[in-house]
């Protein structure tokens, strides 16, 4: 995403066609997960790469694409569905499609939590709906020592509208966690994590229409951006974020036994 410079920009059409190809393509995927409508994927040499490609994929009965779309957008509602979300909020705008944002991820215990700074950026297209993000750094956001700052390579969801009240969603992922982890930790996220966190937006999806009439119903800023009241973020403010000026962290010897029970839910 960040084409390997210095320079932050906003994507293009380019990277929203090519992010689009890489989630409906199979050629270079292996297929780690397929059951009860969710199929998740990998890209990387699984015993030794720990910054892997995930992709994964749903099919939503019941739930239109737009609304999985504000979903996604919508950090307020986030709270209700996202049980991995510390904290997440918007820290500014830079154009009617794109915006900087921080989000914060509890990880499964043992490891250390994770968070980031990203630019994140969307695109309608008709019934079809695209949100990217990258890993950038922001001044006032430097990292904490409460966190481990990790690098999203290049992260978003691709909303597929499927007939009448329907829609497929994507999700694909690949983010440097700035640590040595575990075997059983890179297995986990395609076999537990990450078809947990699909079935759990799509729930989100279910349920938003009736909490959104009762929560400002009309405010969709990424909608309607005359909506949006974010201070301006200019993009020499900010830098791209490259993994190797963070601290990287050996969790290599974490035992799999120290998991909490939740952490087994698929």
């Amino acid at each position: 995403m960040s084409r390997g410079g210095e320079m932050v920009y906003i994507p293009d059409d380019s990277d929203f066609s090519s992010f689009r190809d890489q989630c409906e393509s199979l050629e270079g995927w292996h297929c780690r997960y397929n059951k009860a409508g969710v199929t998740v994927w990998s890209q990387g040499q699984e015993e030794s790469c720990t910054v892997q490609k995930i992709k994964t994929r749903i099919s939503c009965k019941d739930v239109p694409a737009e609304t999985l779309y504000d979903v996604l957008h919508d950090t307020r509602y986030r709270s209700k569905w996202d049980s991995n979300m510390i904290e997440t909020h918007d820290i500014g705008r830079l154009t009617v499609n794109a915006d900087v944002g921080y989000y914060s991820w509890k990880c499964p215990s043992p490891l250390k939590n994770r968070d980031f700074v990203t630019l994140r950026s969307w695109l309608p297209l008709g019934n079809d709906y695209m949100i990217i993000n990258y890993s950038v750094k922001h001044p006032k956001y430097p990292p904490r020592k409460d966190f481990v700052r990790a690098v999203s390579l290049q992260t978003g969801y691709l909303i597929k509208a499927n007939g009448d009240g329907a829609c497929i969603l994507y999700y694909l992922t690949q983010v440097d966690p700035r640590g040595s982890l575990p075997k059983w930790v890179v297995n986990r996220v395609s076999q537990f994590v990450a078809p947990k966190a699909m079935k759990k937006i799509y729930k989100a999806g279910l349920k938003y229409p009736e909490w959104k009439r009762r929560h400002d119903p009309g405010y969709k800023p990424w909608v309607y951006p005359e909506q949006n009241t974010l201070p301006s973020v200019s993009l020499a403010e900010l830098s791209v974020q490259h993994a190797d000026s963070l601290e990287n962290i050996d969790e290599t010897g974490l035992p799999e036994e120290h998991l909490s029970a939740s952490d087994h839910e698929a």
